[in-house]
């Protein structure tokens, strides 16, 4: 038999939610951890607890973001074992990299690699059985900040071919209606697109005034993390030709769009 069990870490906040889900995946006496999180030591503590007298097999990353990956080599050297993710980041690099449809057993169990690049191009989900454990591509109660739009489409449509019927995301609680989750979030992303090219038909020309029509009501605090998704919106609509981007001089610099008339 195998058990899920969740330990939120310490670290609420905007982007994260109530906290970075950490997963302890038991099949007999052996397991793995998925996403150890920030380096918190009561985090850590918490984490050697549950694994007790079980025998640790291998620390898994979703992706490099610092509230996922940064305790994962410290955890790992610990316990002698292996690292694995899909590519290295800031302070984060596994010791064994991934590829789409790797597998890793242990146990009885079988956890097998989706690479879900969209939130990060390093992202992966991992299948077992009916269940995926999602990271940051799909979280529970809220969306996801995106950095390459028409790669996340194309990641979805491949979480919703698995035909999943649970999620255990990087944040928020379990989800147990994942068909429904995952045609929900494709949709806002259609209906956000939808927006964000009404928005420059109607005369806006840069990231700014674009959050500003579409994302007016959004936590001033989160301004930052929707230019960013507004971006990825942008450029998807400039690959398709429907509108053309206009780049300053200077990363820093404002972004003049224009709508080409192509519907």
């Amino acid at each position: 038999m195998t058990a899920v069990h969740r330990l939120p870490a310490p670290n609420p906040g905007p982007m994260t939610g109530p906290g970075t889900n950490t997963y302890l995946v038991v099949s007999g006496r052996d397991c793995v951890v998925v996403d150890p999180g920030p380096p918190e030591e009561s985090h850590r503590r918490a984490i050697l607890g549950a694994i007790g007298d079980l025998r640790l097999r291998g620390v898994l990353v979703t992706h490099t973001h610092p509230d996922h990956a940064p305790l994962a080599s410290p955890l790992a050297a610990e316990f002698g074992v292996h690292t694995y993710g899909h590519g290295p980041g800031p302070g984060f690099v596994p010791s064994r990299r991934l590829q789409d449809g790797d597998r890793l057993r242990f146990g009885q169990a079988v956890l097998t690699a989706v690479h879900t690049p969209g939130h990060a191009a390093n992202h992966l989900c991992f299948r077992m059985g009916d269940t995926v454990f999602t990271g940051d591509h799909i979280v529970g109660g809220s969306t996801v900040v995106v950095e390459d739009m028409g790669a996340y489409f194309r990641s979805l449509d491949r979480i919703r071919a698995l035909l999943p019927e649970r999620l255990l995301p990087g944040h928020g609680n379990p989800m147990d209606d994942a068909a429904e989750v995952i045609a929900a979030y494709i949709a806002h992303r259609r209906e956000r697109e939808a927006q964000i090219l009404r928005a420059v038909r109607n005369g806006a020309r840069t990231v700014g005034a674009v959050v500003q029509a579409v994302y007016g009501e959004t936590d001033p605090r989160l301004r930052t993390a929707a230019a960013g998704s507004a971006l990825a919106h942008l450029r998807h609509l400039a690959g398709q030709g429907r509108i053309s981007l206009e780049y300053g001089d200077q990363p820093g610099d404002a972004v003049a769009v224009r709508d080409t008339g192509v519907a």
